[in-house]
């Protein structure tokens, strides 16, 4: 017989993301038991590919904490404002009662597929009270102990050593009851709580959360969830049923009102309660917006909303909020916020380098850190400007603030004003219920920073000049004013004067941007730390290997267009082919290529005049500004340089102007005037003696 009620009702979708298939496959089958009536569940691994790209609609994504590094990733990997939550797992009660049975003092492995993975299974164990043998994280790659006969592992048999004798496999983990609760709670679905189906399902898996059992029990026996629900919200909540009798009243709007649920209980509402208007709720079946009341001494904030079932108004609940907890939460959310990734990972001692050039920028940026004015790293892409945006906000006095990172240039103009201001409810189509923080808002007390800021449209950057002389911000949506106390450090790869004078980046902005501005030294110019950084990276990624004199001789006259970005993908390069030590050989043929051209002909042998392909290809593009009547800059020729795959730097390319003008061939200007060839410089290039 169908179920006309399920029939009737569009099912929900909700979308399980694990690292591993398998793990995948085993929440979904968890989730899938549950919800399968009303929900169709889809399963996605990062692993096999599945969970890449853009996934398709849900309406709630839960996700293990291994799928991915950060929710910040997870946000890219699902539509805007999309419902996410964490996948909890737990062990079944049958199965700890198998390892209980374990001989005391035994030595045992615990084998999952990463040491991290393992770590938290032997700390969910010994939670669970199996602390009578001695637990040894193993993992694919792990050396295996001596002395060790015994191996447990969730479903990873593969990973468990031949050799070992007695191997238990306690199956994959199965999703806490904690989980399908807020699973039912996120999708409007709490009637189903009180199934047997679910009710079986609880009793089966592990929980040391014995308080949170005996709620649950009791509110089960009362046959209502909207005890523990209640008592769970920060809000002061009264509920009163169809016929105005107060049936609900949690912690918190016993302490606002100053009284106690057990004499109001059953009672009529417009009795014990009489500011707040039930009755009228009731009739009009409408949601009666927030109001400012005295209750004993304080303003309360009370809205009242009706629960209406099938077009019949079951009852409501009024909602009272005190004025001075609004700050408070705004204040444990950041705290929380802190431990979710918005922190500084590297401080100036990660910063490897003895050149005087790198120490320089270190000793400059310790003193410009201990001040509050906004900071402008300058460098080419690669030089590690965000590493040093960590370690100002480490060495400043809002070290123990947030530090939060987005690159400017990432986001299309509409999502970067929502991403930096947040958003109210409503003020857009898709925007996220009860609306969403502003990066700048988490940012409170702490430090933002702007990567690749000149990429800022026009629009936000007349916004961003005013947080910055302002100190406060306004929502996307929103009419209120909020204040912020937040420290910029930007970055940027390109020249910022450029962009104002073309009259892309403005120019009140940039002063602002600009109070302390510092160069990072790019790669080219810090001398053997090219060394120093590339043993570190042998070390991170786990390789050695030496390199004869020429490739070392070689590596320290290259330019570096990709600065240390492109040395680790050099370092990485070099492990994968095997050899030691890297001859000449060895060298990667993407990095160091150059795009064919035309044969020119030697320049004169003076003891001045290079012969480098890189001054050739300077004569030749200062030939055709020439002819076309304009000068040319150094940042021009620099960018013409790579996009001609000819590795250079700006050093290398201002060496070669002031070599050529102590010649008579070219003419320099200071500023922006940029460089011209001279009548003997075209003379050199048209007759071809180059």
């Amino acid at each position: 017989m169908v179920n006309w009620e399920v029939s009737c009702v569009e099912k929900k979708a909700i979308s399980i993301i694990a690292l591993d298939p398998r793990a995948a496959r085993s929440y979904g089958r968890d989730v899938e038991g549950l919800f399968g009536e009303v929900a169709d569940v889809s399963v996605f691994s990062v692993m096999d590919g599945s969970a890449m790209g853009m996934l398709p609609h849900a309406d709630l994504f839960a996700a293990s904490t291994d799928a991915f590094g950060s929710p910040e990733e997870l946000a890219r990997h699902v539509p805007i404002d999309s419902q996410t939550m964490a996948v909890q797992a737990s062990f079944r009660w049958q199965e700890l009662r198998r390892l209980k049975e374990l001989p005391a003092g035994s030595r045992v492995l615990f084998v999952n597929m990463t040491e991290t993975m393992a770590r938290e299974a032997i700390a969910q164990l010994e939670q669970f009270g199996i602390t009578h043998v001695h637990w040894i994280p193993f993992y694919p790659g792990a050396e295996l102990p001596g002395d060790v006969h015994i191996a447990v592992t969730p479903d990873e048999m593969r990973y468990v050593p031949e050799e070992i004798e007695t191997k238990i496999d306690v199956g994959q983990r199965a999703c806490t009851s904690g989980m399908m609760i807020e699973i039912a709670l996120r999708l409007g679905l709490e009637h189903l709580l009180e199934t047997e189906k679910f009710q079986t399902y609880f009793q089966s898996i592990a929980t040391s959360n014995y308080s949170f059992d005996q709620m649950f029990a009791r509110s089960i026996r009362l046959e209502s969830q909207f005890h523990i629900l209640m008592e769970t919200l920060e809000d002061g909540v009264v509920g009163v049923n169809e016929r105005g009798e107060v049936f609900a009243c949690n912690r918190h709007a016993e302490e606002i009102t100053r009284t106690s649920a057990d004499l109001v209980m059953g009672k009529p509402a417009s009795q014990v309660f009489p500011y707040l208007p039930f009755s009228k709720c009731l009739q009009e079946r409408e949601r009666l917006p927030a109001k400012i009341i005295r209750l004993n001494g304080i303003n309360v904030s009370a809205e009242v909303v009706p629960v209406m079932r099938q077009r019949a108004c079951i009852g409501a609940f009024a909602i009272l909020q005190r004025f001075n907890d609004v700050e408070a939460r705004q204040s444990q959310l950041r705290n929380q916020l802190l431990h979710k990734g918005y922190r500084a990972k590297y401080g100036f001692e990660d910063v490897i380098g003895e050149s005087d050039a790198i120490q320089k920028a270190k000793e400059v940026l310790r003193r410009m850190a201990v001040s509050e004015s906004p900071i402008l790293l300058i460098g080419e892409t690669g030089t590690g400007k965000e590493l040093f945006a960590h370690a100002v906000h480490r060495a400043s006095r809002r070290r123990n603030g947030p530090f939060v990172a987005i690159n400017v240039a990432a986001f299309p103009e509409n999502l970067l004003e929502s991403e930096l201001f947040g958003y109210e409810e409503g003020a857009f189509t898709g925007a996220k219920k009860g609306g969403r923080l502003g990066l700048l808002e988490i940012s409170h007390q702490g430090t933002l920073f702007l990567d690749e800021v000149e990429g800022m449209s026009p629009a936000l950057q007349v916004k961003l000049l005013r947080v910055l002389q302002e100190r406060e911000i306004m929502r996307v949506g929103g009419t209120s004013i909020i204040p912020i106390d937040v420290r910029i450090v930007a970055a940027t790869n390109e020249s910022l004067e450029r962009k104002v004078a073309e009259g892309t980046f403005r120019r009140d902005l940039y002063y602002r941007l600009s109070t302390l501005p510092i160069v990072i030294p790019p790669l080219s110019e810090r001398g053997d730390d090219l060394f120093l950084i590339l043993e570190q990276f042998q070390k991170e990624l786990g390789g050695s290997f030496r390199l004869t004199p020429q490739v070392r001789g070689f590596l320290k006259s290259y330019s570096w267009p990709g600065n240390i970005r492109e040395l680790r993908n050099v370092v990485e390069y070099f492990l994968y082919t095997g050899h030691d030590p890297i001859t000449m050989e060895d060298l990667p043929p993407t990095v160091f290529h150059r795009a064919p051209q035309a044969p020119i002909r030697q320049l004169p042998e003076t003891p001045q005049q290079p012969s480098s392909d890189v001054f050739r290809f300077v004569l030749e593009q200062l030939y055709q500004a020439s002819e076309a009547r304009q000068p040319i800059g150094r940042e021009r020729l620099l960018q013409l340089a790579r996009d001609a795959f000819v590795p250079t730097s700006q050093q290398e390319i201002r060496s070669i102007l002031a070599q050529m003008a102590d010649q008579g061939l070219v003419r320099v200007s200071r500023g922006r005037g940029g460089s011209q060839l001279t009548p003997e410089g075209r003379q050199l290039y048209e007759t071809g003696r180059i």
